[in-house]
């Protein structure tokens, strides 16, 4: 498998985590944890999302794994980098956060949101209608 440096999206991680039928496909594409990007803004999202969904034991297991990838915290040329891909494609803010991240990391997006098919260096999943 090519050396590869992904930002792995919430979306992604939550697909990967329900055990559902893209699991298997992500697995495929999350990279080793070197190589793993994850914004802190991801963090905030799936910590909150495990909260409700799964529970604190669950949610602090997850964020504690995030914490062995490279975790990228939001700095100023990250967050103008965000203010000009959300006029540039009509991205939420978190959603730009997380693709700018990846572009000023020189790396794919790995994602399974809509929001981010067709923009460049994305490796877009699918979910299931």
């Amino acid at each position: 498998m090519p050396h590869l440096v992904r930002v792995i999206d919430t979306s992604a991680w939550i697909e990967w985590l329900i055990d559902g039928p893209l699991r298997k496909k992500l697995t495929k594409e999350i990279p080793d944890k070197a190589e793993c990007i994850v914004p802190t803004i991801v963090q905030l999202e799936l910590a909150k999302w495990l909260a409700r969904e799964v529970g604190d034991d669950q949610a602090d297991q997850m964020i504690a794994y995030t914490q062995k990838c490279v975790v990228a915290p939001l700095d100023t040329r990250t967050a103008l980098r965000a203010a000009e891909l959300c006029r540039q494609h009509k991205l939420a803010t978190a959603d730009a956060v997380v693709y700018a991240t990846a572009v000023e990391n020189g790396a794919e997006l790995l994602t399974c949101d809509a929001h981010f098919e067709g923009l460049p260096n994305v490796v877009f999943v699918r979910k299931s209608p």
